[in-house]
């Protein structure tokens, strides 16, 4: 049975340790809070951020990263229209078959398909990308603490020159909030990288906002669907709770009048 010092100790050991390892990463910078509208037991997802941010992955993020766990019929959930979905759907194609000759063949996506992978394989990703494998970012939001506020941080966290003294190696780029601030992957947007339809400027921020929120939509879309069960659930009980305790308490008063 373990005493208790023994316990804080070992606590004490792994907490130390972990700060070596942060240490050892590289001293990245404190990720900042964001106040994003999805959060929150009420939090909802801003329809016109998701539609900004589809076009900033479509235009942006597509180029390299995958979207394996998003079909073209979920963009409905954030505001297209079946047949919006379907212009967009087909512009790409996708691998299909085999054929009656057994040879696979390539056709127009349609609005069931996933959304298709930018490289055929793996290596073909890597071979474009010096080295480096662009991650899927289906769960990209999942994959760090901080989520959202990992990503957009990260977006918004390229300095064209590294601090004097730094130095950065040979195809790498400097980034604030990188763990050892070197990331392979280039400074992904732009003032302007694209024209917004809906007239909004796009800034850097609001650009990396857009997309954060977007692909925290492609990580949960069952979000908001979930958090309104977990509500109609918590008012039943209340409910539930409230009518046995009148029960009880009628009940006990027969009781003792007894």
């Amino acid at each position: 049975m373990y005493r208790a010092p023994t316990v804080i100790f070992a606590l004490i050991i792994t907490w130390l340790a972990s700060i070596n390892i942060v240490y050892a990463a590289g001293d990245a910078k404190e990720i900042p809070d964001h106040d994003w509208k999805q959060e929150g037991i009420f939090g909802t997802y801003d329809d016109s951020a998701l539609v900004r941010g589809f076009q900033v992955f479509q235009e942006v993020c597509a180029s390299c990263h995958s979207l394996n766990y998003i079909a073209f019929r979920n963009l409905v959930d954030i505001g297209f229209s079946p047949d919006e979905v379907k212009v967009i759907a087909a512009e790409y194609e996708v691998q299909d078959g085999p054929d009656d000759e057994g040879e696979m063949f390539m056709r127009p996506a349609r609005p069931s398909d996933y959304w298709p992978a930018p490289f055929a394989n793996n290596n073909a990703a890597r071979a474009a990308n010096g080295g480096a494998l662009p991650p899927d970012l289906s769960l990209v939001i999942k994959s760090k603490p901080a989520g959202a506020d990992y990503l957009y941080a990260l977006l918004t966290g390229y300095e064209e020159e590294p601090p004097s003294g730094f130095e950065l190696a040979e195809g790498m780029y400097y980034n604030h909030y990188f763990s050892g601030h070197q990331i392979a992957m280039p400074q992904p947007i732009y003032p302007e990288s694209v024209e917004y339809v809906d007239g909004t400027g796009a800034t850097i921020k609001q650009q990396a906002s857009d997309v954060t929120q977007f692909l925290s939509w492609a990580a949960e879309p069952e979000l908001e669907e979930r958090k309104q069960t977990g509500l109609k659930v918590l008012i039943f009980l209340a409910v539930f709770v409230a009518l046995l305790f009148v029960i009880y308490k009628r009940t006990w008063k027969k009781l003792k009048i007894k």
